[in-house]
Parts: C-alpha cells; sequence; structure tokens
C-alpha cells in the first residue's frame, strides 16, 4: 500500500464492517468509508476538479471531513488544511495564494463563525476560487457573502455520486495535502506531503503505537487541520482502529467519551490532559487509557505528567512538525517519569535518521551537545509548494531536514528537543512566525513599526509587541482581533520611542535577545 485510496480500499476489503468513523454516536464501517469517498470523488470530478489541483478544507472533525480528504485523494487532488481557528485575512492568503479552485466548509457549524469570517473577504481575494462546497445539518436559510457570490455553490450532500468508473492512477510520489506553517517573510509556507510519505508513515505509526490491535479506540480530538491530528486519523484508518471524532475539543465531552466507549488511545496538548484530569474527583477517572502521548505547549503544566501517572494515565512525549508529520519520535511509557516528559525520543521508523549540527560551524555534534536537530525519515515533506527557495534551504544536499530546533542527542539513540531555534514562536500550540504579526500591526496608521516578541505567561507562551509610532494600542488590539487568529494577537502592546539596537558587520540590528527579556521583565511587573 503506497497510497491514500490503496490504503482505504485495503481495509475496506479486509475489515470492511468493522466501525471506522464515530462522530457524535453515528457510525460508519470501513466499507462505508470507502465507497462513500468513492462517490463523493465522482461529485468532486463532476466540478470539473482535475489531478494536481488544490481544495481547502475549512471544517471541524466530523465523518464528512475524512470522507473529503480520501475522495480528493482518490482524484489526485491536493488538499490544501484551513486552520478552523483563521481569520478571513489567513484564509484569504492561503485559499488565494494557493489556488484552491474549491472549498468545503460547514457554514453554519455552531462552534465557528465561518460565514462571517467569509463575509469579511473582498471579492477580488478569491479569484482562483471557482466553487464553494458547503457542509449541511440543518434546512435553515444561509445567506452568503459577497465574495462567493460568483461562484459555483453546491452542497456536499449532492455530490456523492454513482461510481461507474474506477478513480485515476496516483503515482505514490503525487502530492496529496498540504499543511501551513511559518514562513520568513510574514506569510504562511505551504508544506506538501506526498501519499507515499502519509501512508508508509501511518502504516509505522499504527505498528509503532500498538493501534492494530483489535480493541483500539482511538480518541479524535486534534484538529483535522493539522498534522498532528491528520496523522493521528489517518494512522488510526491504517491501524483498522474505532477511530472518535470530536467536532472541537470540550473536557466534558471528552471525559464522558473515553468512560463510556472504553477508550484505550489519545494524543493531546498538556492542557488537554489537564482539563480531562479536572473533570473528575475518581483516583483513577479514565482505566481503559492505556496510550496517551502529548506535547508540552504550556509551561505552568510542568508537572502534568506525574499530575497524570498519580491519576493512572503514563503521559509519554512526543515530537514532530509539519515538514515531518506528528509522531515521528516518542518516549517510551516505561521510562521514568523524568525522561518520560521529556520532547523528542526514539525515531518510531526503522530507516529514520537523527544528527546534530552546529548551526555556526556547519559541524556535527556528539551525544550531549547541544545543536540544531536534522533528520530524515521516510514521513518528510515532499517540498514546500510553490516556494524552490525555502525548499532549498530547508533539505541538506544528503537530504535530511533541517528542524530549526535546538537539541541533543543521549547516547542511547533518542533525540532530545530543547527549544525552536531563531524567533519562530510556539503560540497555541501553532508555530508562529513573529512578522505575520507585525506585519498586521503595521497596517494600522498611525504605527512606525512593530516588533513582536514571546513571553512565557501562566497561560503559556503568548506574543508581546513593541510598538513605535502614535496609534492607540486599544486600536492595534481590535485590528489585529479582525485580522489574526485568537492563538496570534499580543497579550500587551508596549509603545516605545526606539528599539534596542546593535552594531554588526551588515550594519545595525535590533537585539531581540534584549527585547525578550525586556518583555518577559515587563510582563512579570504586570502580574
Amino acid at each position: 500500500m503506497k497510497t491514500i485510496p490503496q490504503l482505504i480500499k485495503n481495509k475496506a476489503e479486509n475489515i470492511g464492517s468493522k466501525p471506522a468513523i464515530i462522530d457524535r454516536g453515528q457510525s460508519t464501517s470501513y466499507q462505508d468509508l470507502y465507497g462513500r469517498s468513492q462517490s463523493l470523488a465522482v461529485g468532486l470530478a463532476s466540478l470539473g476538479l482535475k489531478k494536481g489541483e488544490c481544495v481547502g478544507l475549512w471544517m471541524p472533525n466530523i465523518t464528512a471531513y475524512i470522507e473529503a480528504f480520501l475522495a480528493c485523494a482518490s482524484l489526485g487532488l491536493i488538499v490544501v488544511s484551513v486552520n478552523t481557528k483563521f481569520k478571513s485575512h489567513e484564509v484569504s492568503d492561503i485559499v488565494s495564494r494557493s489556488g484552491c479552485k474549491a472549498l468545503i466548509l460547514w457554514p453554519d457549524f455552531k462552534n465557528i463563525p465561518f460565514l462571517e469570517i467569509l463575509n469579511e473577504i473582498g471579492k477580488d481575494d478569491l479569484k482562483s476560487l471557482d466553487n464553494i462546497v458547503l457542509y449541511r445539518e440543518e434546512e435553515t436559510e444561509l445567506v452568503l457573502p459577497p465574495c462567493v457570490k460568483d461562484k459555483t455553490v453546491t452542497l456536499l450532500s449532492d455530490l456523492y455520486l454513482p461510481v461507474r468508473e474506477e478513480c485515476p492512477d496516483i503515482n505514490p510520489e503525487d502530492g496529496v495535502v498540504i499543511y501551513t506553517t511559518s514562513g520568513t517573510t510574514g506569510k504562511p509556507k505551504f508544506v506538501l506531503h506526498s501519499h507515499f510519505s502519509m501512508v508508509q508513515h501511518a502504516i509505522e505509526v499504527a505498528n509503532d503505537f500498538g493501534w492494530s490491535k483489535p480493541d483500539t479506540k482511538l480518541l479524535q480530538a486534534l484538529p483535522l487541520c493539522g498534522t498532528f491530528g491528520l496523522t493521528q486519523a489517518i494512522s488510526g484508518i491504517a491501524a483498522g482502529a474505532e477511530v472518535y471524532c470530536m467536532a472541537v475539543f470540550d473536557p466534558a465531552i471528552a471525559a464522558t467519551l473515553i468512560q463510556e466507549n472504553q477508550i484505550t488511545c489519545m494524543n493531546g496538548s498538556d492542557d488537554m490532559y489537564a482539563m480531562l484530569l479536572a473533570q473528575s474527583e475518581q483516583s483513577v477517572p479514565y482505566p481503559s487509557l492505556t496510550s496517551a502521548g502529548f506535547a508540552a505547549f504550556n509551561p505552568a503544566l510542568e508537572d502534568i505528567v506525574e499530575k497524570a501517572e498519580a491519576r493512572g494515565i503514563k503521559l509519554y512525549g512526543l515530537w514532530g512538525m509539519s515538514e515531518v508529520q506528528a509522531f515521528v519520535g516518542h518516549q517510551d511509557v516505561d521510562m521514568p517519569a523524568g525522561l518520560r516528559k521529556r520532547a523528542g525520543g526514539r525515531l518510531i521508523s526503522p530507516t529514520a535518521e537523527v544528527r546534530v549540527r552546529d548551526p555556526e560551524s556547519g559541524i556535527l555534534l556528539g551525544n550531549g551537545e547541544n545543536g540544531e536537530i536534522e533528520i530524515k525519515t521516510v514521513s518528510q515533506m515532499k517540498e514546500y509548494f510553490l516556494n524552490p527557495e525555502a525548499t532549498a534551504k530547508t533539505l541538506t544536499e544528503d537530504g535530511f531536514i533541517k528542524t530549526g530546533d535546538l537539541g541533543f542527542l543521549d547516547g542511547e539513540g533518542r533525540f532530545v528537543f530543547l527549544s525552536r531555534m531563531g524567533d519562530v514562536l510556539r503560540l497555541g500550540g501553532y508555530l508562529t512566525d513573529p512578522v505575520e504579526i507585525e506585519n498586521a500591526i503595521q497596517d494600522v496608521v498611525g504605527v512606525e513599526k512593530a516588533q513582536v516578541v514571546g513571553v512565557e505567561t501562566d497561560r503559556g507562551a503568548k506574543a508581546f509587541a513593541f510598538v513605535i509610532g502614535s496609534a492607540a494600542p486599544a486600536d492595534i488590539l481590535i485590528h489585529c482581533q479582525q485580522t489574526l487568529a485568537g492563538y496570534k494577537l499580543p497579550i500587551h502592546m508596549e509603545m516605545v520611542d526606539t528599539f534596542p539596537m546593535t552594531e554588526s558587520a551588515n550594519g545595525l540590528k535590533i537585539q531581540r535577545a534584549k527585547l525578550r527579556q525586556m518583555a518577559q521583565e515587563i510582563w512579570n511587573k504586570r502580574q
């Protein structure tokens, strides 16, 4: 099995009657998932979509998302994963710059104002888009925004058409999905993965994590729009597991799902586990949960591994990134808590390689020496879509991905992640280029210049802005709220007359390290 269509067809033929996706109590078998995805592929083809074109998926975690992903994969279309937290500016940029021909969304989903966000997009900003496909669960009247009035609008339910012939042949190296990640110019880069990289990695994840056991029930609380969530879902399908979807994460609903359905496996952030533990006063609230990987995003929860273990959950650290997918490395569940909580760990692929390089000298480093982590694995990206220069900068001549992560080798076949190198921020679990936030601030009348750094708070890492100009901080914040996802919003606007500068061989440079120090001191005093 080297392509997504081959993967799902194999499952339909071998375990067809077994439940694949359970979404709000409704079960879809592997046979039905395959059949419905093939039927939907016929409908998408009827819209004139052709192999190699991009389709935006902008929906929460529901069965229709997975069916649409599988349908696009069967046609050789490339899915552009649109984060459900994005605002109009971000959605417009991603859809237009990737050249999406269609956008699939649930316009009246209660938790996310998709139509309001679309309504803020100008008509000329979606020129490449020909089709809007609407998933509906209610028959209420919809008022579509002006920006889509000249598009062909179709109900997703009308696109499940009879299958008359096989879908086109798919090459394992054909592109299948694009994740967005931080760029170097304030615009997200498009990380393109092939069918083979996704399928091979999914099979290896399923085997390594033990998800192929017949009783595996996997909680899909991670958003499908990111590699953390989609890698888990496709790996669950590769394993033949039962995947329980949550449209959006709600700790009370999640707790009930785990307890009532005897969920055995899940992955999530430290915040998610903290909220789950808070839902119950039982000493061991989730005894069925035998596999629980986590990513540490909130420094205030540095003892979450110990707290979870005291209540029957043995969390273990994970590592991944969009360029190589999630679950590339993890700690083993039988390790002591102090080691289990570290990000990084053992590479799950038997063919993967990891090394650490001094970013200044270029020399490869030995065990215990800190440098930039480089990884070569079958799960790595095909390229940065439409960005050969960025691809060349990230891939070494011998095929390793330069991760931009600081870490070291432990001498026992594992690596340890310490932090991101450079100025890229991790906000709300997402890597974010501060230039993107700075550009939004500098769009405000009265702002001359802006610099954004990260500060640590009791709610995790947050953006902190230094601004030169006459604009009012409240006006800047309002503009940011209208153009940026909530997790990117600066927690404070500090108005200054100048930025700390230093002389270098190339002229004056802003001292970002000094700004980070200043920001943390200012924030700490405000608390």
